[in-house]
C-alpha cells in the first residue's frame, strides 16, 4: 500500500486470539470492549481462525484478511487425540510446523501494517519466536494466558523431562529478554496458580508467576446479574418454562465426539426418569449431526452463537473440561458435570484446581462411566443444590487497564 506518515496513522492494535475453542475469543472480546472504553480512538484488528474468527465477525469485529493464511491448530489437536484422550503437551510439542508457519504469517502482517500494540492471548507461537528472535519485535507486546507451566501427567519419565525442558526454555527466555513482553497478564487469581515446581531444580510456578505476571482475575464475557431471571432468558431464547433443559457442549474441535456419543446413549434413561427433559447436543462445526443416535427429546446443533446465554438458563450442563465453559457455568450458578480429557494437563490439573477454588470441581472420569452411570450422576447433579463461590466480574476491565498502561507508557513518569 501507499506509505503514510506515522503521525497521520490512526492508533491501531492487533489482538491475536487462540482459536482452540471459543472461550478465548469471548473473553478477548470482553477485554477489547473494556479497552475501547479507555481509548475510544483505538482501532482493533484480530488475527485468528475459525471458529473464533467467525464468532468475532458475527460480533461486528474486523478479522484481518491475512488470517486466511493461518494453519488451523484444531485439526492438529484432532489428529493426535484418542478416545476422549488428548495429551495437550505432546500435541503442543508436535506442532512446530504450524507454529512456524503462523509466526511467519504474523511477521508478514507486521511488514504490511503498522500497529501501536500487539496483544496475544495464548499466542504461544508469537511469544516463543519473538523471544528466539527479539530483533523482530516492532511494537509493544502484551501476553495473556490462563495457565502457567506444562505439567507431566502420571509417571512417564520422558514426559517429565520434556515438560521441565520446555518450562526451562520459557523461564530462560523471560530472564534473558524481559523486554519482549511489555506486560504479561494471568487471566485469573494468584491461588489459581499451582505451587508445584516447573521441574527438578526449577522455581515454584506460583512464585515465578508472582514475579513475571500481573493477576487480572477471571474475565467473564458477561455480567452474571443479567442472567439471574432465568425465566426471562428462557423466554427470549425460545425455551418452554415447563421443560427441563440439558445442554452438552464440547468446544469447537472434533475431540469431543466420544463424549457426545456417550451422553446421547445415556439420554433415554434420563428421559424415562424425567419425561420433560430435553437434551441439546452442541456438536461444533467439525462434527455432523447425523453421526449421533436419534431419539425423542434429543436435538443436535452444530453452532450456537453466545452459547453462554443458553447455558445460563439450563437445568444441567455436561461439558468437556475447558476453562471458559466451566467458569461461565460457575458464574451463572448452573449445575454441571465436566469431563476433562485424559492426559490433558491443563484440563486435568490447572482447570480442576481453579474450579476447586470456587467450590465447583464437578469433574468426572469419562473412561470410568458407563452410559447408565452417567445418567444417574447427571440427574443427581441436576437435583443437587449449587454452592459455588461467586466469580469476580471485573476481570476484563482489570486486564484492559493493564493493557492501556502499556499503550500509554507512562508508568515510569514522576507521579
Amino acid at each position: 500500500g501507499t506509505w503514510v506518515r506515522a503521525m497521520s496513522r490512526p492508533r491501531k492494535a492487533l489482538f491475536i486470539s487462540s482459536p482452540i475453542g471459543l472461550g478465548h475469543a469471548q473473553r478477548d472480546l470482553a477485554i477489547a470492549r473494556e479497552l475501547r472504553k479507555l481509548h475510544p480512538d483505538l482501532e482493533i484488528e484480530w488475527l485468528t481462525v475459525d471458529p473464533a474468527a467467525r464468532y468475532l465477525a458475527e460480533e461486528g469485529e474486523r478479522v484481518h484478511p491475512i488470517a486466511k493464511r493461518l494453519a488451523n491448530e484444531s485439526r492438529h489437536f484432532e489428529q493426535v487425540a484418542g478416545e476422549h484422550d488428548l495429551s495437550a503437551f505432546f500435541a503442543l510439542r508436535t506442532m512446530d510446523e504450524i507454529m512456524v508457519h503462523n509466526f511467519l504469517t504474523f511477521s508478514d502482517l507486521l511488514e504490511e501494517e503498522r500497529y501501536d500494540l500487539v496483544i496475544g492471548d495464548e499466542a504461544w507461537d508469537v511469544d516463543y519466536y519473538l523471544h528466539e528472535n527479539p530483533e523482530l519485535k516492532r511494537q509493544p507486546f502484551v501476553f495473556l494466558t490462563d495457565f502457567v507451566g506444562c505439567l507431566p501427567m502420571g509417571d512417564d519419565e520422558r514426559e517429565k523431562f520434556l515438560c521441565a525442558d520446555r518450562n526451562a526454555d520459557d523461564i530462560e527466555h523471560v530472564a534473558r529478554f524481559p523486554y519482549v513482553r511489555d506486560a504479561a497478564i494471568f487471566v485469573g487469581n494468584r491461588e489459581d496458580v499451582t505451587e508445584e515446581p516447573f521441574g527438578p531444580a526449577l522455581p515454584g510456578i506460583r512464585a515465578w508467576t508472582d514475579r513475571n505476571f500481573s493477576y487480572a482475575g477471571y474475565a467473564l464475557p458477561f455480567d452474571p446479574a443479567a442472567f439471574v431471571d432465568t425465566d426471562k432468558v428462557r423466554a427470549r431464547l425460545g425455551y418452554g418454562l415447563r421443560e427441563r433443559i440439558a445442554i452438552a457442549a464440547v468446544g469447537g474441535t472434533g475431540v469431543g465426539r466420544h463424549l457426545l456419543e456417550k451422553i446421547a446413549r445415556a439420554f433415554p434413561r434420563m428421559k424415562r426418569q424425567v419425561p420433560e427433559l430435553r437434551l441439546i447436543l452442541v456438536a461444533g462445526p467439525r462434527l455432523a449431526a447425523d453421526e449421533f443416535p436419534r431419539c425423542e427429546g434429543l436435538e443436535v446443533r452444530s453452532y450456537v452463537h453466545n452459547l453462554f446465554e443458553h447455558l445460563a438458563c439450563c437445568d444441567l450442563a455436561l461439558v468437556q473440561g475447558g476453562l471458559s465453559t466451566c467458569m461461565e457455568l460457575v458464574g451463572t450458578r448452573r449445575p454441571f458435570l465436566s469431563f476433562p480429557l485424559a492426559q490433558h494437563f491443563e484440563q486435568c490439573m490447572h482447570v480442576r484446581r481453579r474450579l476447586a477454588n470456587y467450590g465447583a470441581d464437578n469433574s468426572v472420569d469419562y473412561h470410568a462411566l458407563t452410559p447408565e452411570a452417567l445418567a444417574e450422576q447427571a440427574l443427581a447433579k441436576m437435583h443437587a443444590p449449587v454452592r459455588y463461590r461467586p466469580v469476580e466480574i471485573d476481570g476484563a476491565a482489570r486486564a484492559a487497564r493493564r493493557i492501556a498502561e502499556v499503550l500509554e507508557n507512562r508508568r515510569w513518569a514522576q507521579r
